[in-house]
């Protein structure tokens, strides 16, 4: 039986240059670097980044998958990554069921969004 999502895997051509936005403009938190496979965690699930011979230059459809990252202030998180040369496509804005979403694409051009719940 299938019990939940452990991990998600990006594949790249170019993991130095995603290894530094995730690690380093994101601030992801690393759990282990194998120098061709990064791993970030949170809780038990991971988040990887992973060099690969079969993928070479930038995602061709962007939107196939969406990677979601959960985030407290979502307003103080975009200006942050704005003042780091994030650029965003989508600012941050309230969804109809009173969540807040912002979406940016990451150097592979990945489509990655922010994600805030609803507080209460």
């Amino acid at each position: 039986m299938i019990d939940g999502v452990v991990g998600v895997t990006i594949w790249t051509d170019g993991l130095e240059r995603l290894r530094r936005f995730y690690r380093d403009t994101l601030g992801l938190p690393v759990h282990s670097d194998h120098g061709d496979f990064v791993a970030f965690r949170f809780g038990e699930m991971r988040l990887n980044l992973g060099l690969h011979e079969g993928v070479r230059g930038p995602t061709k459809e962007p939107y196939r998958i969406m990677i979601n990252l959960g985030v407290d202030d979502i307003h103080g998180e975009h200006r942050r990554l704005l003042d780091a040369g994030v650029e965003f496509i989508r600012p941050p804005e309230r969804e109809g069921w009173g969540g807040w979403v912002a979406t940016f694409k990451d150097p592979d051009g990945n489509t990655i969004q922010l994600l805030q719940f609803p507080r209460g």
